[in-house]
């Protein structure tokens, strides 16, 4: 499959954070790495995915103009950030995106997990998730331990 181009040039640029996305890109986050291993070269249900892309005033950790999705992989800081995250999420959505969120932790505990979980996310297959699996496939991966646990 190609990209869709006039999907992913539609979006709102800043490229006054041209230089920070690549800075970013470099940086080598270790979580973010990870998952990049598995998503680059359309490893993941043979979508193509960008890594820190720039979405209006935003830098998204991935994004699959394909399928407008957005992966978001949030580490502490972002426990303090909830209303900042959720304003982010907003703005994107507003765009026609669907922002997954994962917890690094989980991307660092259980990579495998992590994949599970957007190989079967509705947003990623174009499938409404059935009716049990509702909880679990909306949003981000519960975490480790919780009653909707991925494992």
């Amino acid at each position: 499959m190609t990209r869709k181009t006039l999907a992913y040039k539609s979006l709102p640029f800043t490229p006054a954070l041209r230089e920070r996305a690549k800075a970013l890109r470099k940086a080598g986050i270790l979580h973010e790495a990870l998952l990049w291993t598995e998503l680059k070269s359309k490893q993941l249900l043979g979508l193509d995915f960008d890594r820190q892309k720039i979405i209006g005033p935003y830098i998204v950790d991935f994004y699959c103009a394909e399928k407008s999705v957005v992966i978001e992989v949030d580490g502490p800081s972002h426990e303090t950030r909830q209303r900042e995250d959720a304003l982010r999420d907003h703005y994107l959505e507003s765009l026609g995106l669907t922002v997954i969120r994962l917890l690094a932790k989980d991307v660092l505990q259980d990579r495998q997990a992590v994949l599970r979980f957007l190989r079967n996310h509705p947003a990623l297959t174009g499938t409404p998730p059935e009716e049990g699996n509702k909880v679990a496939l909306t949003g981000s991966p519960p975490e480790e331990g919780k009653k909707d646990s991925l494992k």
